[in-house]
């Protein structure tokens, strides 16, 4: 849930979500104590996207339960900072709920991102490539297609620094390598910024981590994989190194 000023279907939204009791709500782009109180008013939960620990500090003084660090490599709306870094300076004054997004595709990185301090692994852009999701056909198999080096960071398309998948960027008629400065005050959550092309239809959100997407296929099929992957890296974690004649314990 975008809480900016400029999201003109955040009271219809948020008074959705109370009628329904949504059990958690996220929420990104500032931090709004009214929209906390709201969630809170029938015991649901919000976690608040941060891409520093400035933004992590302001979520929680303003009543967020948890967080969602928001690293570089994201789909979307991301930050910059490594997840190393962020993750260890806000485990230094906050001990509850933290999930991890940027690049996660894969069993493995699930597991780097508890064993660095997250509670959670945040993913998103795998998923477009699946069946249940409805992405258009054409984003499906871009996620397949393309890998880290296809995508730009840019704040053209909402006025906030985002991940896009650079053929989508072409498709709509603009130089990717050399795309403009967007004034952050200007702000405007999909209307597609200073260009004709609207983010998200027409430009594709997309993290760093879909070079480990080959295929399509069902929700189902990919979850499973995860737990594979994850437990493969556990058990590697725990089997002894061994380079040339030195072995390292694990």
């Amino acid at each position: 849930q975008i809480v900016h000023k400029s999201n003109d279907r955040l009271d219809h939204d948020v008074e959705a979500c109370v009628k329904f009791k949504v059990p958690l709500v996220i929420t990104s782009l500032g931090a709004r104590v009214e929209v906390n109180e709201a969630i809170h008013s029938y015991g649901g939960v919000v976690m608040h996207d941060v891409i520093d620990t400035w933004f992590a500090r302001k979520a929680l003084e303003k009543g967020a339960d948890g967080l969602i660090a928001v690293c570089a490599g994201a789909g979307g709306h991301a930050g910059r900072l490594s997840p190393f870094a962020l993750i260890q300076e806000i485990r230094e004054f906050f001990d509850g709920p933290l999930a991890l997004s940027g690049s996660i595709a894969n069993g493995g990185a699930i597991a780097a991102a508890l064993a660095m301090g997250a509670d959670l692994a945040y993913m998103g852009s795998a998923f477009i490539a699946c069946d249940e999701a409805n992405a258009v056909e054409g984003y499906k198999d871009a996620i397949v297609q393309y890998g880290a080096e296809d995508i730009v960071y840019s704040n053209l398309f909402t006025g906030v620094h985002g991940n896009y998948l650079k053929p989508s960027i072409v498709a709509a008629g603009l130089d990717a390598d050399n795309l403009p400065e967007s004034d952050p005050s200007k702000m405007n959550f999909g209307s597609g910024g200073n260009t004709k092309s609207k983010a998200w239809k027409d430009i594709w959100g997309c993290g760093q981590g879909i070079g480990a997407i080959k295929r399509r296929g069902p929700v189902a099929d990919y979850v499973d994989q995860l737990e594979r992957e994850y437990e493969a890296a556990i058990a590697k974690l725990n089997q002894p190194r061994v380079w040339g004649k030195v072995k390292v314990s694990g």
